[in-house]
């Protein structure tokens, strides 16, 4: 399939935009290294950087916490992510607020995953949001907000056909989403026709890859399995034997992540949000074969 984004924007080289996903550190070492990622990239002017939120809200006062000060300290806008599962509307819309009293006007608006697994059947919480779009509408009472949502290209685990997903994500959209994030995926050329699949939907809502940055290629595979992504072939075949050679794993994982974010910004792609697991260096090297330089460091 030819894309629709190629077909438009053939021979235009746009500048980008990049944003970088974090998640809230549990120790004094993994703060630090947070903070070294944060420092190394913010250079880059990252559109937003987000902060994930754990299981049933199980990181809520780290989330927060590492939100207000990435915000304070780098200057750069700061998206917080927050998910309806195991609470009322009530304690989500004051977490909301608590975010609005305090700058934040971005969020990551997620349903969430049961907290017994991503299989498992998922249940409102009494009194809680039922659906993503749900809380998409809740926080878009708030004029002044700006709210991002999941996309899945190779369709969410429990969406049977493409009908079901597409109205999925047209829900969220008509709730008042702004731009939707995918979950990661491995084959560029599916990242692409899922593009021309909304297009063809007349779905023109910001699309934003989200590129996974995992060396570990056994712990790559396992958050695939977790959330429906196809791992290629030639992958398994690439990495094979590489279980004590991290070196070799990094440099592996380098090339596949610049081949994979300069074949979607040669389709006319323009945004990348980089899972970065809290390390910089994957995201860093990537936004430089993309063309992105570095400003002088904003967090002196």
């Amino acid at each position: 399939m030819t894309s629709s984004l190629a077909r438009i924007n053939s021979g235009t080289h746009r500048p980008i935009d990049v944003s970088f996903e974090f998640f809230p550190p549990k120790t004094p070492q993994m703060e630090e290294k947070l903070w070294q990622s944060v420092t190394k990239l913010a250079p880059l002017q990252p559109s937003f950087m987000s902060v994930t939120y754990g299981a049933g809200g199980s990181t809520r006062d780290r989330t927060r916490k590492t939100v207000i000060a990435m915000a304070e300290q780098t200057g750069i806008n700061v998206a917080a992510h927050l998910t309806c599962v195991d609470a009322s509307r009530t304690e989500i819309d004051e977490v909301v607020q608590d975010y609005h009293d305090a700058g934040i006007r971005h969020i990551v608006a997620l349903r969430g995953d049961p907290t017994s697994g991503i299989n498992a059947r998922y249940e409102p919480a009494p009194g809680g949001y039922a659906y993503a779009s749900d809380l998409v509408s809740s926080i878009k009472s708030n004029d002044d907000m700006v709210v991002s949502v999941a996309a899945y290209p190779e369709r969410h685990p429990e969406s049977a056909n493409w009908d079901v997903e597409l109205d999925s994500l047209k829900r969220k959209i008509d709730a008042g989403a702004d731009q939707a994030i995918t979950q990661f995926c491995l084959d560029p050329d599916v990242m692409i026709d899922f593009q021309d699949r909304l297009l063809a939907a007349d779905i023109s809502i910001p699309l934003v890859p989200g590129v996974m940055l995992q060396p570990n290629f056994n712990g790559l595979v396992r958050m695939a399995d977790m959330c429906g992504t196809n791992v290629p072939k030639w992958m398994f075949n690439l990495f094979e034997g590489t279980e004590n050679d991290p070196i070799t794993r990094q440099l592996l994982t380098a090339n596949i992540v610049a081949e994979y974010c300069t074949k979607l910004q040669g389709a006319g792609f323009r945004s990348f949000h980089f899972f970065t697991l809290n390390s910089a260096d994957f995201a860093f090297a990537t936004c430089r074969v993309l063309g992105l330089k570095p400003k002088e460091d904003i967090t002196s």
